[in-house]
C-alpha cells in the first residue's frame, strides 16, 4: 500500500468513506421509507410506482457500492506506481530514520539531494534494458528515457510523478480523495463505472423525491425536511459525478488522461524508434545505439567491447504539437480502457486491457501515428532477423525470471 505524504490527506481518505456512507444511508431511508413505503404505497396506493423506484434504487445502489469498493481497493493495493530507484530507496529510508529520531535534515544539501539527483550515467543503469528491448519508447533529446529525480529511476511511457504520493504513477489521471487516492492505469476503468453508477443513482433519488414533494405540495400537505435534504445532497453529488463521468469518458475515447489532456495541445512527444543496426543519423533525425558505450580512460576500468550483434539502434524523432502516438481511434481507445465487450464495460471485475498489455513493440499499443512517423522521417525498416531478436530477448528474460518490461 502506498500512502499519501501528508497526514491531512491520509485522514481525509479515511473520513470521506464515512461521509459517503452517511449520505447513502440518508438517501436509502428517505427513498425507501418516507417516499416509497409511506407515501407511494400507504398514502397514494401506487404500488407500481413504488415497486419501480425501489427496483431502480437498489439496482443502482448495488452497482455504485460494488464499483466503489473495486476502485477503492484497487487504489489502495494496486495504484500502478513504478518501482523506486536504489538511490531513492536509500534516501527515503534515511528520511524515515530522521523522522523516527525526531530530527530534521542535517544540511540543506541533505534536504535537497533527492531533487537534485541527475539521471544515472551508468551505461548499464538498472532499468534501461526494458526500454531498448522495445521497438519504440518516449525519450529525451539525447535518446535516453525520461528520468524522475525524485524516484531516481527511468520513467516508463505515460508515467507521471504524483506529488501526493511522491511516486511515479502509470497513466496517472488525477488524485481523488473521494475514492481513496490516485486514479491511474489500474483504476481509471473502475472510476468511470463508479461515477457513472453514482450519477444514475442520484437521478433516481432526485426523481423520486421531486415527485413526492410536488404531490405533497399540490395536495396541501406539509413538506418533509428529510426529503428536501436527500434531494439537495443527491443533486450536489449527481451534478458532480455526472460531470466527472462525462469528462472521463471523453478522455477514454481520445486515449488521454487528465494530466495528458491539460497539456496535449502544447505537447511534442519525442520518440526513440528502432531502426536497422548501424543506421546513421540524417538532417531529419539523430540516432542512438544501445547498450550505451562503456566509459574508458583514466579512472575507468577497461571492459570488453560490446557485442555488436547485441546492439540496437534508435532514431530520435518528434511528433507535431498536439499529436497523440497512442490514439487508436475512438472505439479501440474505449476498449483499451473499459474492456472488449459491454459486459466488461458494465461490471467492475476485469482490469483494463491497457493495464495488462504486454508486447515487444512498446509499453502501450501505438496508434497509426507510429507508422506515419516512420514514413514521415524516412526511417528504414527492420530486417526480419532483427525483428526476431526482440522476441528472443523477451523469451530470454522470461526464462531467467527477470522480465520488467512494464516497469512494475
Amino acid at each position: 500500500m502506498v500512502a499519501a505524504k501528508t497526514a491531512s490527506t491520509r485522514w481525509l481518505v479515511r473520513i470521506i468513506p464515512l461521509i459517503l456512507a452517511g449520505c447513502a444511508g440518508l438517501a436509502t431511508y428517505v427513498v425507501v421509507k418516507r417516499v416509497c413505503l409511506d407515501y407511494f404505497l400507504q398514502t397514494q396506493q401506487k404500488n407500481g410506482v413504488a415497486a419501480a423506484f425501489l427496483t431502480l434504487y437498489f439496482v443502482f445502489l448495488l452497482c455504485m457500492l460494488l464499483s466503489y469498493f473495486r476502485v477503492f481497493l484497487e487504489i489502495q493495493h494496486n495504484p500502478g506506481v513504478t518501482p523506486l530507484g536504489e538511490r531513492a530507496v536509500v534516501q527515503r529510508e534515511r528520511e524515515k530514520e530522521r523522522k523516527r529520531q525526531g530530527r530534521k535534515a542535517e544540511s540543506d544539501l541533505e534536504a535537497g539531494e533527492r531533487y537534485e539527483a541527475g539521471a544515472d550515467n551508468n551505461p548499464d543503469s538498472p532499468g534501461l534494458e526494458r526500454f531498448y528491448s522495445k521497438n519504440v519508447f518516449v525519450c529525451n533529446t539525447d535518446g535516453r528515457p525520461r528520468w524522475c529525480s525524485s524516484c531516481c529511476t527511468w520513467k516508463v511511457d505515460r508515467a507521471h510523478h504524483c506529488s501526493e504520493l511522491d511516486r511515479c504513477v502509470k497513466k496517472m489521471d488525477h488524485y481523488c480523495p473521494w475514492v481513496g487516492g490516485v486514479v491511474g492505469e489500474t483504476s481509471f476503468k473502475f472510476f468511470i463505472q463508479f461515477t457513472g453508477y453514482t450519477a444514475l443513482y442520484c437521478i433516481v433519488v432526485i426523481v423520486a423525491t421531486v415527485i413526492c414533494l410536488k404531490s405533497k405540495v399540490d395536495s396541501g400537505q406539509g413538506v418533509d425536511g428529510l426529503v428536501i435534504a436527500a434531494l439537495a445532497i443527491s443533486a450536489f453529488f449527481g451534478l458532480f459525478t455526472f460531470t466527472m463521468t462525462a469528462t472521463s469518458i471523453r478522455y477514454a475515447i481520445v486515449n488521454l488522461t487528465n494530466v495528458d489532456y491539460l497539456k496535449s495541445k502544447n505537447t511534442v512527444h519525442q520518440l526513440a524508434i528502432r531502426v536497422p543496426r548501424g543506421t546513421q543519423g540524417t538532417p531529419k533525425y539523430s540516432v542512438i545505439t544501445y547498450p550505451l558505450p562503456k566509459r574508458s580512460g583514466p579512472g575507468h576500468d577497461e571492459d570488453p567491447p560490446r557485442d555488436q550483434l547485441a546492439t540496437r539502434t534508435f532514431a530520435i524523432v518528434k511528433t507535431v504539437m498536439g499529436e497523440n502516438p497512442w490514439d487508436l481511434g475512438p472505439y479501440r481507445n474505449w476498449q483499451s480502457i473499459m474492456g472488449n465487450n459491454p459486459v466488461d464495460w458494465l461490471l467492475p471485475i476485469k482490469p483494463s486491457p491497457c493495464a495488462v498489455y504486454e508486447n515487444n513493440e512498446s509499453f502501450y499499443e501505438m496508434g497509426p501515428l507510429y507508422e506515419q512517423l516512420r514514413e514521415r522521417f524516412g526511417l528504414p525498416e527492420l530486417s526480419s532477423s532483427e525483428k526476431g531478436e526482440v522476441i528472443e530477448l523477451k523469451q530470454h528474460r522470461h526464462v531467467n525470471g527477470t522480465d520488467s518490461t512494464r516497469g512494475s
